[in-house]
């Protein structure tokens, strides 16, 4: 059974950076996507950004976070970590990591593509 925890939220003042964390485990499949997604009060969740499991790693970013975070992953811990940098109030939100479909043979961060999904974990930028 797949099996999806994240983890790494905090506190951090504006201008700081955090760590989130996704181990995975029991994929019946060696492909598929890792994506991390937000979800703020009052607010729909938005796709943050993805990984793939091909060896290309190819990965996909929301505008709002481009150039600001970055998501990778360890294959031999079987984790994905996405580096929150230059983080600003409006990124306060909770965080899931999901475990899903590629499309097309790239990642994408719709959520109905993402069968799988962490408990979440509390993201607040606030000085």
């Amino acid at each position: 059974q797949l099996h999806v925890v994240d983890s790494g939220g905090g506190l951090v003042q504006p201008g700081g950076s955090l760590r989130l964390s996704c181990a995975a485990s029991g994929f019946t499949s060696d492909v598929y996507a890792i994506g991390w997604f937000r979800q703020a009060p009052g607010k729909e969740r938005e796709g943050v950004s993805c990984i793939s499991s091909s060896g290309d790693s190819n990965t996909n970013y929301a505008d709002s976070v481009n150039g600001r975070f970055t998501i990778s992953r360890d294959n031999a811990k079987n984790t994905m970590t996405l580096q929150m940098n230059s983080l600003k109030p409006e990124d306060t939100a909770v965080y899931y990591c999901a475990a899903g479909s590629l499309l097309f043979g790239r990642c994408s961060v719709i959520p109905l593509l993402y069968a799988n999904w962490g408990q979440g974990t509390q993201v607040t930028v606030s000085s």
